[in-house]
C-alpha cells in the first residue's frame, strides 16, 4: 500500500509532538509537511522544538531535517500533502478560519480542535461509537462548494475517558449521569517540572471543559437526519459535569454515577464491556486488541499504572458498584495525549481511509 502523505499543523506543540511520534512508523501515513507559527517557519524540526521536546522517546530522525514551514501559508503545505492534521493553537475563530481554508484547498483535515466540533456537518467521532457520522461529509462539501476537502475532528479528550463506557449501556436507557473528571496537566499542553502552581495541588476549574463534557457526548450520541446533511444530537441523558486539573502528567479519570431507566445487573454491565469490539471488521492499525477493559482489583485504574494500556489507545475501567443515589458508579481512564488527541486523530485518519475519504491527491484530482 503506498503511504499517504501526511501534514501536521501546530506540529511544535504537544499534540503535534506527539502525532510525530506516533506516525513514525504508521504502515500507511507517512509525515510529508510540518507547520506551526511564523516565529518556527524556516526553522529545522529539531531546531523548533530543541527546548521543548516533552515526548519520552527522541524526535523522530526524518521528521528532525524537515524544515517547518510557516501554516498560514496554505498553498505552499497544500503542494506536499494528501491531508492534514491540526493541532495548532489559536483562537476559536481563528482556528475555524485555517481549517476551512485547508479544506477549501480540497485537503481533508483530522483536527484536534474544538472550533467545528459543533457544527452540524461536521463529524466528531469517536471511531468506535459513530463511524456512521462520516456521511455528512458530501453534506459539508456541498456547503463549501469543494470536491475532495472536508473538515473531521475528535471530541473534547476528557469524554474519551466515560462516553466509551456509557455507550455499550444505552439499552439499559440510562436517564441521568453525574460525572467528575480528573484531568493531566499534559491536557493543558504543560508539564508538571514548568507548573510549579501544580506540585502538590489541584485547581478545580478548567476553562470550557464542563460545558463541553455535558454538550459533546449527545452529539457523539446523536443521529443523521433524513438527508444526512445534519447531524442531530440526542435529547439526553442530562450530563452534569466537573472537571478538575490534577498534578498528573498523562492521563485523564472519571468518576460516573449513573440512574438508569431499567436497571442492569453488574453481571450484564461486565458483559457489554467485554464484548464491545465495533471497529473489528476495518482492522485499523491504531485500534486497540480490547476497546474496554475491565480491572477487577479496588485501587484501579490508576495513570501510572494503566494509562498505556492498548498502547495508549484502550480505557481502562474499575470499581464497578451499586450507588446508593443513582444505580451504579464506576471509575474511568483514559491516555488524553494518545486516545484523548493525537492517537484518537490518527484513529480517525485510519478511519476514513478505510471509507473512502481519504485518498492519494493525484486520486482525488
Amino acid at each position: 500500500m503506498k503511504k499517504l502523505k501526511a501534514g501536521i499543523l501546530g506540529a511544535t506543540g504537544m499534540v503535534g509532538q506527539r502525532l510525530v511520534t506516533l506516525l513514525k512508523d504508521h504502515p500507511w501515513f507517512e509525515v510529508a509537511a510540518l507547520a506551526a507559527s511564523p516565529q518556527s517557519a524556516g526553522m529545522t524540526y529539531a531546531d523548533a522544538v530543541s527546548n521543548r521536546w516533552h515526548m519520552a522517546s527522541p524526535i523522530p530522525e526524518r521528521a528532525a531535517g524537515i524544515t517547518v514551514q510557516d501554516a498560514s501559508k496554505i498553498s505552499a503545505v497544500s503542494e506536499q500533502v494528501d491531508f492534514v492534521f491540526s493541532a495548532v493553537s489559536l483562537g476559536k475563530a481563528e482556528t475555524l478560519a485555517l481549517e476551512e481554508a485547508y479544506a477549501r484547498a480540497e485537503l481533508p483535515v483530522i483536527s484536534n480542535n474544538s472550533s467545528a466540533r459543533m457544527l452540524p456537518d461536521v463529524p466528531m467521532l469517536i471511531p468506535e461509537i459513530n463511524s456512521h457520522h462520516t456521511a455528512v461529509i458530501p453534506a459539508q462539501r456541498r456547503r463549501l462548494h469543494i470536491k475532495h476537502g472536508f473538515i473531521a475532528v475528535k471530541c473534547n479528550c476528557s469524554i474519551q475517558s466515560y462516553v466509551p463506557a456509557l455507550t455499550p449501556l444505552m439499552a439499559f436507557e440510562p436517564r441521568q449521569i453525574m460525572v467528575s473528571t480528573f484531568q493531566a496537566v499534559s491536557g493543558a499542553g504543560r508539564v508538571l517540572k514548568t507548573w510549579p502552581e501544580m506540585e502538590g495541588n489541584l485547581i478545580p476549574f478548567i476553562r470550557g471543559e464542563e460545558e463541553k463534557s455535558q454538550e459533546e457526548p449527545l452529539k457523539i450520541w446523536g443521529q443523521l437526519n433524513a438527508d444526512a446533511s445534519a447531524i442531530i444530537p440526542a435529547a439526553g441523558p442530562p450530563i452534569s459535569a466537573q472537571c478538575i486539573r490534577v498534578p498528573v502528567s498523562d492521563g485523564h479519570l472519571a468518576t460516573v454515577s449513573v440512574k438508569f431507566a431499567k436497571n442492569p445487573g453488574r453481571e450484564a454491565i461486565l458483559d457489554r464491556w467485554a464484548n464491545f469490539h465495533p471497529l473489528a471488521e476495518y482492522g485499523l492499525p491504531s485500534s486497540p486488541p480490547q476497546f474496554l477493559i475491565y480491572l477487577d482489583q479496588q485501587d484501579r485504574p490508576q495513570p501510572v499504572l494503566d494509562v498505556n494500556a492498548g498502547r495508549g489507545m484502550a480505557i481502562s475501567l474499575g470499581r464497578l458498584r451499586e450507588d446508593p443515589v443513582f444505580d451504579w458508579r464506576f471509575v474511568c481512564l483514559s491516555h488524553n495525549t494518545l486516545r484523548g488527541a493525537a492517537g484518537g486523530s490518527i484513529l480517525s485518519a485510519e478511519l476514513l481511509l478505510r471509507q473512502g475519504y481519504l485518498t492519494h491527491q493525484e486520486e482525488s484530482s
